[in-house]
């Protein structure tokens, strides 16, 4: 039987909640929900509309005042940081012929339809692709080195974060990883039996609420 997936409203719900009682502090971090006219206006300038399950994500929250790590490897920006990263890919592919796959990748370094909802520590930005097809609103890494990669891809945005929650108050794991606290209480994602980061303590952190 395949596994229902939570719409992003009832992820964040959980997310918040695991948030605010066991890392407060970034829990604070998250922004207050986008408005309409904060989600058309980028939509004007993407030229596309943003997939469902992200625009209902930043009606939750309109990205993170702070990078921050509580979700694996990336940390979602707010709808001004949207368009602002989309931008500057843009320009960066129009300068470096950058929206024409090389000969030895399969995907370009960036193309028009890739939606960047969140960025990675070294600044790659995680993507909607919303290219027609039966792939689209998968997600995917692009825009730092190297073409866009699609390999073990989550099916759309809704499945990530479903997929946080549930580790967050079941236990699971996403992709491998599983959900630790630091020293200074900021959530952190590790294998099993990593204990430190960068020559801290790391343990695993609990697992759904008192």
């Amino acid at each position: 039987m395949a596994q229902l997936i939570l719409p992003p409203m009832e992820s964040w719900h959980r997310i918040d909640a695991w948030l605010a009682t066991h890392a407060a502090s970034e829990f604070a971090l998250l922004n207050p929900p986008a408005t309409p006219d904060e989600i058309r206006q980028a939509e004007q300038i993407l030229g596309a509309q943003l997939p469902s399950d992200l625009a209902e994500s930043l009606r939750c929250h309109n990205g993170m005042s702070a990078w921050t790590s509580f979700l694996p490897e990336q940390s979602p920006l707010s709808v001004s940081g949207v368009v602002k990263h989309w931008q500057t890919c843009m320009d960066v592919a129009a300068e470096n012929d950058g929206l024409t796959p090389r000969p030895w990748e399969d995907e370009p370094w960036w193309h028009p339809l890739w939606v960047p909802w969140a960025e990675g520590a070294d600044g790659g930005a995680h993507v909607l692709d919303l290219r027609p097809g039966p792939d689209t609103g998968r997600l995917g890494w692009a825009g730092h080195s190297g073409g866009g990669d699609f390999t073990d891809s989550w099916p759309d945005l809704a499945s990530l974060l479903h997929a946080v929650a549930q580790a967050l108050h079941e236990g699971a794991d996403v992709r491998g990883l599983r959900p630790h606290l630091t020293l200074q209480g900021s959530l952190w994602w590790e294998e099993d039996g990593c204990d430190e980061l960068n020559g801290d303590p790391l343990r695993p952190a609990p697992i759904g609420l008192p």
